[in-house]
């Protein structure tokens, strides 16, 4: 009986209570919900021909080149606003920052001056505005260096 008597008390006192629910809430939550709610759903997105380009073996100090193409598959304008590599001896040029609409296609180059020794692979990070903000190509090479043995190949077993 007690419980009841409670329940009912604690409804009575909500029906009385005459807030008006919406002066609680605070404008500054309301500007960050539209923001939210009014950002992109739809995203470019590069789609490339090939994400790994391997030069195969080469001799210490050969350059080398490579086209990295891609298309937009997405449902938004892609834009590229930087690509870059991990080192000074990986060189990527030749590219646009103009809008790339759904659909369309574009290349880059990119350079390699053959310098090392053995097995080696460089990252080309491009900067854009798909989801994630990044994508990334990677290049291979094994360079034959006069002098430096080569390494071991892989063992069939």
């Amino acid at each position: 009986m007690k419980n009841i008597l409670l329940t009912t008390l604690a409804f009575i006192m909500f029906l009385n209570c005459g807030d008006d629910p919406f002066s609680k809430v605070k404008s500054e939550n309301v500007v960050e919900a539209s923001t939210r709610d009014n950002a992109p759903s739809k995203y470019p997105v590069m789609t490339f021909d090939k994400k790994v380009h391997d030069f195969g073996t080469i001799d210490d100090g050969t350059p080398v080149e490579t086209i990295f193409s891609y298309t937009n598959t997405g449902d938004a304008p892609l834009v590229v606003s930087e690509i870059k590599s991990t080192c000074g001896c990986t060189v990527p040029q030749d590219w646009s920052r103009a809008p790339l609409l759904p659909g369309e296609s574009s290349k880059f180059t990119v350079k390699f001056n053959g310098k090392g020794a053995n097995k080696t692979s460089k990252t080309v990070t491009i900067k854009a505005n798909t989801q994630s903000g990044n994508e990334s190509v990677r290049i291979t090479a094994f360079i034959n260096k006069p002098g430096v043995p080569m390494a071991p190949g892989p063992v069939n077993r």
